[in-house]
């Protein structure tokens, strides 16, 4: 006998289990699609409000030595928020049609901006040409750019059904649109970006129905492409190297990594306090930026920390629901690029930030402080916000009660 036979509380218990993951799944597959609607809002608004309030505290001591006031930054950011609120809000009511015949528009405009980088108009940011300055006020072209792509993608790719089953059907028709973005935000320097659109364009690929073995083949020579963008910059091949060995060499490039790890560490379960942080006083570099998951363990605990994953966990799970529900290949295709740009952007991050990755320079989406990441970031949850509102959906057949039986113990 099993030792669930010879114990039949365990066997109840497992029994249970099941029963609960079952009804889980049930709720998450046949459950009203506008339950999505409601679960991405809240989650976005309460990462978003987080966000705000941690730039305020994590950006004081660098908005006063740089902007003589305590409040620039979290005045910019709170600003961003509130018009990046009001246009998820406003795309959420958008029909799906009107994204597929804007898809090509939208990258169009998506290649335009970015071209300006080049131009006078752009700016160098921390060794980074992916800004254009105009009137005093930087926007980032590249993070548009990931949004018009997911869409064009989505468009490109629910067309090609069949062919897309061929590795040459699936690449083919995409690869212009990818590529030619990928390729400027590369000239740029901007490498965290450019993992980005690599991830944007795997789970298009990968939704769309594209053969595995073509990711086989991606995968080897993205990684031999991205060797060679290491080797060719030796910042970069400093930080693999103290990420890997923890040989920081002359340049120290272990030091924003190692202050991210002590003010997470010092946090403890419940945190120092909001606002109390002490090593956002000049040692975390980028404390209000990249590394602002730091703070939030230093000030709010673990806790905190799990309070974020678990938002960011709630936000994947509703658009998860709109992937295994929608009729549309399109509305598949865009919903899935679009988790995966958010969600793997924030998985780099933390995983940066806690050492389990190197030090590439992502932020945080919806946390981390930045107008164009944060309105970019809103404006995409509000076109899958979208999806949950038309005529689309896939009816749920109605289920007939199952007939209870007697259970063993009670006979």
């Amino acid at each position: 006998m099993t030792a669930l036979q010879d114990r039949p509380g365990l066997q109840q218990a497992a029994r249970g289990s099941l029963g609960g993951a079952r009804r889980f799944w049930r709720a998450l597959v046949d459950g009203p699609l506008i339950h999505s609607y409601y679960a991405l809002a809240g989650s976005v608004l309460l990462l978003t409000g987080i966000g705000i309030m941690m730039v305020l505290s994590a950006s004081a001591v660098e908005s006063i030595s740089s902007e003589q006031s305590a409040y620039s930054y979290f005045v910019k950011q709170a600003t961003f928020a509130g018009l990046g609120v009001v246009l998820m809000f406003g795309l959420s009511f958008v029909p799906t049609e009107w994204y597929r015949r804007g898809a090509t528009g939208l990258l169009v405009l998506a290649v335009l901006l970015l071209g300006l980088v080049f131009t006078p108009l752009g700016s160098t940011v921390n060794g980074n040409r992916n800004w254009i300055l105009v009137g005093g006020q930087t926007f980032q072209p590249s993070e548009a750019a990931k949004l018009a792509v997911a869409i064009w993608l989505a468009v490109v790719l629910a067309r090609q059904a069949d062919a897309v089953r061929n590795w040459r059907g699936a690449l083919w028709p995409s690869v212009a649109g990818f590529g030619l973005p990928t390729l400027m935000v590369m000239l740029g320097e901007d490498m965290g970006t450019v993992l980005v659109f690599v991830l944007i364009y795997a789970a298009a690929l990968f939704f769309a129905g594209a053969p595995l073995r073509l990711f086989v083949v991606a995968a080897a020579g993205a990684g031999l492409l991205g060797a060679v963008a290491v080797a060719a910059a030796p910042h970069r091949v400093d930080r693999i190297t103290g990420w890997l060995f923890g040989e920081c060499g002359a340049t120290d490039a272990c030091y924003q990594a190692q202050q991210g790890l002590n003010a997470l560490a010092s946090g403890g379960w419940w945190g120092v306090g909001l606002g109390q942080s002490r090593l956002k006083y000049n040692y975390v570099p980028e404390a209000h930026n990249d590394y602002i998951f730091s703070i939030i363990g230093e000030e709010l605990g673990l806790l905190g920390a799990l309070l974020i994953l678990g938002l960011f966990a709630v936000m994947a799970l509703a658009m998860a629901r709109v992937i295994l529900r929608a009729r549309s290949r399109f509305v598949r295709i865009a919903t899935a690029s679009i988790v995966t740009w958010l969600v793997g952007q924030a998985f780099i991050n933390i995983g940066m930030v806690t050492g389990v990755l190197p030090v590439i320079g992502i932020p945080l989406p919806f946390i981390s402080y930045g107008g164009s990441s944060l309105l970019m970031s809103l404006a995409a949850v509000g076109v899958v916000m979208s999806f949950t509102r038309l005529p689309h959906r896939i009816p749920v057949p109605a289920r007939a009660p199952r007939p209870r039986t007697p259970s063993k113990d009670r006979a």
